[in-house]
């Protein structure tokens, strides 16, 4: 099988059972003070479901994909933990999250140009609501660029293939230090037909959430 195979997202019925026998492993492990949970079973993830493998605090989890909602800047990825929280990406970016202590709604995007195009820079603006607090219409000023491969990184089972690493911050900060974020990084796969897949992302959605995530391929 090849790695595009491997790689390749379905839209798929959620099946979540597999994923842990906790009723919600993934935010229980991101939310302070609660008692972590028992590490994921691999031989238990079904080959007919497409997962994300989540590091938060050294802990290690996994979310299925529910569906695949098409929009005009690029098909969204809905991924369910076994509570229902949903965690939302667009071309490897956070847009939406539901269930956390905070969570990103209305996520606005623009078009942006291909990976390759923006290995010397690219500087597009974000809009996001936040909550608590109902602190809607912030504004992020951002630039992504290519970088090395960074050595501190969390992807696993992708020795020996080729990626293309870029990180993105922020060149303004909205004023409430509560809502400044990291930089995020990205790994971009590129195949032979030139499609682009990232496989693996480190972002912040508040200045104390912060998780690692790759796709896993359960085939």
């Amino acid at each position: 099988m090849t790695v595009l195979q491997k790689l390749c997202l379905t839209c798929v019925s959620l099946l979540l059972t597999a994923c842990t026998s906790s009723g919600s492993a993934i935010w229980d492990s991101i939310r302070a003070g609660v008692r972590p949970t028992p590490p994921v079973d691999q031989s238990t993830l079904s080959r007919d479901v497409s997962y994300l493998r989540l590091l938060v605090d050294g802990r290690e989890v996994y979310l299925a994909l529910g569906y695949v909602d098409d929009q005009p800047q690029g098909a969204v990825e809905v991924w369910y933990s076994a509570g229902r929280e949903v965690l939302r990406l667009q071309g490897g970016r956070v847009v939406g999250t539901a269930g956390l202590l905070t969570e990103w709604r209305h996520v606005v995007l623009p078009e942006l140009p291909a990976w390759r195009a923006m290995v010397g820079g690219h500087r597009w603006t974000r809009g996001r609501d936040v909550m608590p607090g109902y602190r809607m219409g912030v504004t992020d000023t951002l630039e992504v660029r290519g970088i090395p491969a960074p050595p501190d990184v969390k992807l696993t089972g992708f020795e020996g293939v080729a990626l293309v690493w870029f990180e993105e911050r922020a060149e303004t900060m909205p004023a409430d230090s509560a809502l400044r974020l990291p930089p995020a990084r990205y790994a971009v796969y590129v195949d032979e037909a030139g499609t682009e897949t990232v496989v693996y992302g480190e972002q912040c959605i508040a200045a104390d959430l912060c998780f690692a995530w790759q796709l896993w391929p359960t085939s």
